[in-house]
């Protein structure tokens, strides 16, 4: 029997859909480390935590969901978040509202094959990278992609509201 080098995925909500759009993608399976974030994950795969990018669920005043994705290395500095949106205030939402929302697991959760469509927003400064690893839809599993992919499939929308850690 031959020997494969690469780790077999099996297919999530978020690889489904970029395969029915013909996104060209990689897939980067990890060993996944509660609480380990985005810098255990760029650790692992030898990635800059720069081109790591979160993919955070947020609400608004009116508990109505949002995505955020930013850098794996900034926070999100939600006033100017708000701000840009149009928005009274925007916050975190809990694990358990963020997976009911998102259909992923906290620490796995891909803007890829969303359980409920949420408009996306996009820190301005990830469409400048020639790629980014983004979660694939499981804890311990990234994909590599295109940035421009996230306005192209999911029609995200620029902001500008990192802070650095």
């Amino acid at each position: 029997m031959a020997k494969k080098d690469k780790v077999h995925v099996s297919e999530t909500p978020a690889t489904h859909m970029l395969k029915a759009h013909k996104v060209v993608f990689t897939e980067h399976p990890y060993e996944y480390v509660e609480h380990g974030g985005t810098s255990e994950s760029a650790k692992q795969l030898g990635l800059d935590e720069h081109a790591v990018v979160k993919t955070l669920v947020m609400q608004d005043q009116d508990a109505k969901p949002l995505i955020v994705l930013m850098h794996g290395d900034c926070t999100v500095s939600t006033k100017n978040l708000a701000r840009q949106i149009s928005a009274k205030s925007v916050e975190p939402c809990k694990p358990e509202v963020a997976s009911r929302h998102s259909g992923y697991l906290v620490g796995g959760t891909s803007p890829f094959g969303l359980r409920k469509p949420m408009p996306v927003y996009i820190e301005q400064s990830i469409l400048e990278l020639p790629r980014i690893a983004i979660n694939g839809g499981r804890r311990g599993f990234l994909v590599q992609l295109d940035p421009r992919v996230c306005v192209d499939l999911l029609g995200a929308k620029p902001v500008q509201c990192a802070l650095a850690q």
